[in-house]
């Protein structure tokens, strides 16, 4: 689960995080106010949405302006600022052409930047530990940095057991080129953060960038927060900042089923039971020539009006043109998702070619209820004849 920049600051300044001071606006009129009670005479006024980019980004009405993060010097530039904001559409690299609409924005304080560098902590899949990653190239995507500049990443695995000791931020800061002062004040941020993490179950915290100010202060100018879904059930709290209107509604949909949905830019809708089995049909449809319009894992114990729902899910995707429906039955008997199959289908008017490969528990049973339906379902013997099947189907339909 993703939250806004201003929530992030909010529950990492708790922790003893240096953040600068600010508050969110949802009108042109709340954004003055916000900027009365700063200081100044230096204002930063930022879009608030679930993605990156943003001072790059531009808004869809006015791709020649600004960006959607702008520096005001006086109240009526906050307000002009927030206005041409609020209500608009902001299209970053993250956002794919469609841009994401923006419904507030966070008024924050002006510093003095002698320096930007980046800092984050995540999970590194490779050695299962929280890892410090960490770059003089602040300000700019990471991705990018990785790329052409491969030496500039630093990276420091923290002991599961053990925590983040003071030698690691020391290491770090002496890398980064931070000297006196600074030193201490970094080891004290990366302390506060990796508490942070650890205490709301994150998957990401990342500072981008991390600036050192004219004074020698070490400050989070911009924080990305993301937490692990299945810890969620431990922070009410967190979960109550979560934004709708930022998440796809047809994930949204699926998460009231329990159903592992991605939404994705393909043409073929699938659903799967196994995150594995899933990945490998996305694969193979890809090695057919086609690309998948979702990740769908309906779960080893999914009843037929899970996969009822499942099925209208993928079907709510206007970009679907075929469907594969790949099963392995184990726990999951296949005459239950034959059932669900058939039941989905009749009642939204199935207009697309659909595959089903079913095996395993149960599925001759399913295979006799698929073919007493009157529905045009396509059989397939194995997972490379039903991706061979659903391509060709839909070539031929179009």
């Amino acid at each position: 689960m993703n939250i806004h920049e201003y929530q992030a600051k909010e529950l990492i300044r708790r922790y003893g995080v240096a953040v600068l001071d600010g508050h969110v606006a949802w009108t042109p009129e709340e954004a003055v106010e916000a900027a009365k009670k700063l200081p100044g005479p230096v204002f930063v006024v930022k879009s608030q949405i679930h993605a990156g980019g943003r001072g790059a980004g531009r808004f869809a009405d006015d791709p020649n302006g600004k960006g959607g993060v702008r520096l005001a010097r006086s109240a009526e530039e906050v307000r002009a600022a927030a206005d041409a904001m609020i209500g608009h559409t902001l299209v970053t690299k993250q956002t794919g052409p469609a841009g994401r609409r923006v419904n507030r924005v966070y008024v924050e304080a002006g510093c003095q930047i002698a320096r930007e560098l980046y800092l984050s902590l995540l999970v590194d899949r490779e050695t299962s530990r929280v890892t410090i990653v960490a770059s003089t190239e602040g300000g700019m995507e990471i991705e990018e940095v990785a790329h052409s500049h491969p030496e500039k990443i630093l990276r420091v695995a923290i002991d599961p057991a053990a925590g983040a000791w003071p030698f690691q931020a020391r290491k770090l800061a002496y890398a980064l080129g931070l000297q006196g002062g600074q030193v201490k004040a970094f080891g004290g941020f990366i302390d506060a953060l990796y508490k942070a993490f650890m205490d709301l179950d994150c998957a990401i915290v990342e500072i981008n960038p991390l600036v050192v100010t004219t004074t020698g202060d070490v400050v989070a100018l911009d924080a990305k927060v993301s937490f692990d879904d299945n810890a969620l059930y431990r922070h009410p709290e967190i979960e109550k900042l979560r934004d709708e209107a930022e998440e796809d509604p047809k994930e949204l949909e699926a998460a009231k089923y329990a159903l592992n949905y991605v939404a994705l830019d393909g043409t073929i809708g699938c659903m799967v039971n196994g995150a594995g089995l899933a990945m490998a049909t996305m694969d193979i449809i890809k090695l057919y020539g086609a690309a998948p319009a979702n990740f769908l894992d309906v779960g080893g114990g999914a009843t037929k009006e899970r996969v009822t729902a499942a099925f209208k899910i993928i079907l709510s995707d206007p970009n679907v043109e075929g469907i594969l429906v790949n099963i392995f039955g184990g726990i999951m008997r296949c005459d239950v998702i034959a059932e669900g199959v058939v039941a989905a289908a009749r009642e939204v008017s199935l207009s697309v070619p659909l595959v089903v490969r079913l095996e395993g528990t149960n599925v001759e049973l399913g295979k006799e209820i698929m073919a007493r339906s009157g529905l045009p379902i396509i059989s397939a013997d194995n997972l490379a004849d039903a991706a061979e099947k659903v391509v060709r189907a839909v070539k031929e339909a179009a």
